[in-house]
């Protein structure tokens, strides 16, 4: 078995990227961040067979070997979750924004607690009906690693499809704001499930109201200081290649700070893209900044999405997914999907005393809520224990038909349930 170096490994990934997503161009024509997760899926599952008929070729061996040498966690929420947040954050109207900020607060917020509930809990039922005893605090974990939808996903998603602007910010908005929200709830439930926290070894209501507040509105506070700094220093200049190279220190610098402060890194550079992409771009920057500055951020979006849709893929030469929970995953990806309805539907129809909302606005929302890297990553993030087997191959399962089947077919959707004039 031959160990690859670092930068052999990164070789590997992009230049895997580069063929998938030359492939997948040519001949599969699906949407990129699909393509590459489809074949980067299907080459996984070969090598594997292929290791079953011909276990003296070691090629199976050396790709577990340079794939297991990649911690999947720290890849996504420690390095490229910053990058991909700021330059979708960058592209996002804060006007439709604050336009839309009762649905996409409440969604984000309330209905992350909804589906956490709703989907922990149902989970509990059906792995008593399988005959799986699991706690119900481990159950709620489930609820929560799996309830906010990845904006990764979902801003990849919104570049392919046609929707109304109110409904774009919406599902576009809410995916920025809710896997921080997400990422919070779930460290207070994995806390809980593992007896951390307090003075006496349990998580009471003071901790958890203190862990939400500090992270949340803590990291927010910390976007808006890095983000203006970072306009207002672009707008003493008129020097493009130095004001990238600010945006790239601001993302960088802010997240590495909300991490060693124990505040939301994502909701910090959401907050912090969120300024710079929009009072940044009226006050501080030229026509000819603007260009090369969006271009940058887009070149990078495009690079991490291949990079990252081909880890999803490619993880399960490594992941211990265990066939006999495979009954049980199908159920949970309806059960997902019920709790994304609730999600959504109890603050849509809250909301709809006071405000209009786009027809079909519910089902776009839910059958759009795609979940994907986060959700890999936070459920690989969980200790070794006898419950995590069950959890990584569920979590796995309604990772790939959300990103997959909904993906694919969200489009569909959108044609029967969104008046065709508003397209």
């Amino acid at each position: 078995m031959v160990m690859l170096s670092l930068f052999e490994i990164a070789a590997l990934l992009l230049a895997l990227s580069a063929l998938f997503g030359l492939i997948n161009h040519v001949v599969l024509k699906l949407p990129h961040t699909i393509g590459l997760l489809l074949m980067a899926l299907v080459a996984s599952i070969s090598l594997l067979v292929l290791e079953k008929f011909f276990p003296t070729l070691g090629l199976t061996d050396t790709m577990q070997a340079a794939i297991g040498q990649i911690d999947f966690y720290s890849t996504v929420m420690e390095g490229m979750l910053a990058f991909l947040l700021f330059a979708g954050a960058l592209h996002v109207d804060i006007e439709f924004l604050a336009d839309q900020k009762w649905p996409i607060g409440l969604m984000a917020t309330v209905g992350v607690l909804i589906s956490t509930f709703i989907v922990g809990t149902g989970f509990w039922y059906l792995a008593s009906l399988f005959g799986i005893n699991i706690p119900y605090v481990w159950a709620l974990v489930f609820g929560a690693l799996i309830s906010p939808t990845d904006p990764v996903a979902v801003l990849s998603l919104l570049k392919s499809i046609n929707l109304p602007a109110t409904l774009e910010a919406k599902i576009g908005g809410e995916s920025l704001f809710n896997d921080g929200v997400g990422v919070v709830v779930f460290t207070i439930v994995v806390a809980i499930a593992v007896g951390t926290g307090g003075d006496h070894g349990s998580v009471g209501i003071v901790d958890i109201a203190e862990l939400f507040v500090v992270e949340a509105l803590g990291g927010a506070l910390l976007g808006l200081v890095t983000g203006w700094i970072a306009y207002r220093a672009m707008a003493t200049m008129d020097e493009y290649t130095l004001e990238v190279l600010i945006s790239l220190g601001v993302v960088a610098a802010t997240y590495a700070i909300a991490l060693r402060l124990h505040l939301s890194g994502p909701i910090a550079v959401v907050v912090a893209g969120l300024l710079v992409g929009n009072r940044g771009v009226r006050i501080g920057m030229t026509e000819e900044t603007q260009k090369h500055l969006f271009a940058f951020w887009e070149l990078i979006d495009e690079i991490l999405n291949s990079v990252l849709f081909l880890l999803i893929g490619l993880e399960i030469l490594i992941l211990s997914i265990d066939p006999t929970h495979g009954w049980l995953a199908v159920a949970s990806i309806l059960l997902v999907l019920i709790g994304r309805f609730a999600a959504v539907s109890i603050p849509i129809q809250f909301l709809s005393h006071w405000l209009k909302f786009t027809k079909g606005a519910i089902p776009v929302l839910t059958w759009g809520g795609l979940r994907g890297g986060i959700s890999v990553a936070l459920v690989l993030s969980l200790p070794e224990g006898e419950h995590k087997p069950l959890l990584l191959t569920v979590t796995y399962a309604v990772v790939l038909f959300s990103v997959i089947v909904q993906g694919l077919t969200v489009r569909s959707v959108i044609n029967r349930t969104v008046d065709p004039t508003l397209l």
